[in-house]
């Protein structure tokens, strides 16, 4: 049983040591224009919502989903989510694949994180995304309407989508995602 006991140590040793030996060479590229490996993405992924969810407040929304507050609530949104996030009729810009991970834009698709996280990751932002803390900049309530607007970005009353103008109604089709395609090397001359 030592030998068993023994021989798990040190393999875990020998992980840990390889591990950190591999970082600290540079062997792992962590340019923002390069696609990440499967076991990467899942692991930042899992990590990320882990951390959200211990983190993340613990009393509910306070913000009902009503007409003004979904359009208080986009209009925060339009002034300072929508250039990374996207609008109506550009919910997915080129700008936002300059990110790693890319942004996702929220009007094509909903955001995959509940309420709670939606409103920690907004308020402390998220760490090597380019994701800002804005709970320096907005208050609570700003945050919550915002975390409101997204919740029901899918079926926005007219107040809210008024916000974004005439182009609200008809979105046109997106690019086709940079990271969907194999990325060209750049050449060293």
């Amino acid at each position: 049983m030592r030998n068993f006991v023994s021989g798990i140590l040190f393999t875990w040793i020998v992980l840990c040591a390889g591990g950190y030996w591999i970082f600290e060479k540079g062997y792992v590229n962590f340019a923002a224009d390069q696609r990440p490996s499967d076991v990467e993405s899942k692991l930042a992924r899992s990590a990320r919502d882990a951390s959200a969810d211990r983190r993340a407040p613990v009393r509910e929304n306070p913000i009902a989903p009503t007409e003004k507050n979904l359009a208080v609530g986009a209009k925060i949104y339009l002034d300072h989510c929508a250039g990374c996030h996207g609008v109506p009729s550009n919910p997915e810009s080129a700008f936002s694949w300059s990110f790693y991970p890319p942004v996702p834009g929220f009007f094509k698709g909903t955001p995959d994180l509940s309420e709670k996280q939606n409103f920690y990751a907004i308020q402390h932002g998220v760490r090597w995304t380019g994701m800002p803390a804005w709970g320096g900049t907005l208050p609570e309530t700003q945050i919550w309407q915002v975390v409101t607007f997204l919740n029901n970005i899918q079926k926005l009353p007219p107040a809210a989508q008024n916000v974004f103008g005439s182009e609200s109604a008809t979105a046109p089709a997106s690019p086709p995602s940079p990271m969907s395609t194999p990325m060209a090397m750049p050449v060293a001359h």
